[in-house]
């Protein structure tokens, strides 16, 4: 966070196949050390997967797992007088949204599929279906944020 000046938000540019923004980003958080067209090789695998074995359309599916994955509230580390208190904050929607594709990639990237196109695709699938590693991380975040509720007088 710069100290000078507000930095400007970067203009995504929607995928050429989906035509969305969302999955755009997505496949530039998968990507590694700029290889864009394997990336979106990754996920538009991942979505022919998703299709075979549900016979609707992945990108539905694909909305509906990055739903029920992003969190709405998080705890921060505030000192107040020599003590330091999980404070319970609400999340802004583009963190929300951040959280939610990262913690999906990296819980599909530590599944014992093989390929990455499976791992994404079996992710998805149980973050749709409210199960799995992500949804898991997102109901702790919540738990946290439920449990230190007491200090939420200490938001700044």
């Amino acid at each position: 966070m710069p100290r000078r000046r507000e930095v400007p938000e970067r203009v995504i540019i929607p995928d050429s196949v989906c035509n969305s923004k969302l999955v755009a980003k997505f496949t530039n958080s998968i990507m590694l050390q700029g290889k864009k067209s394997v990336a979106e090789r990754i996920v538009y695998d991942a979505f022919s997967i998703i299709e075979e074995k549900t016979k609707e359309d992945p990108l539905k599916i694909f909305e509906q797992a990055i739903d029920n994955v992003r969190p709405t509230i998080e705890v921060k580390s505030r000192r107040v007088g020599g003590s330091t208190y999980q404070v319970p904050t609400e999340i802004r929607p583009s963190r929300r949204t951040a959280l939610g594709i990262r913690w999906l990639i990296g819980f599909a990237q530590k599944r014992s599929e093989k390929g990455m196109a499976r791992k994404l695709a079996g992710e998805l699938l149980d973050a749709a279906n409210r199960r799995g590693s992500a949804i898991k991380k997102k109901e702790d975040t919540h738990k946290m944020a439920e449990a230190n509720k007491a200090f939420a007088h200490y938001r700044w």
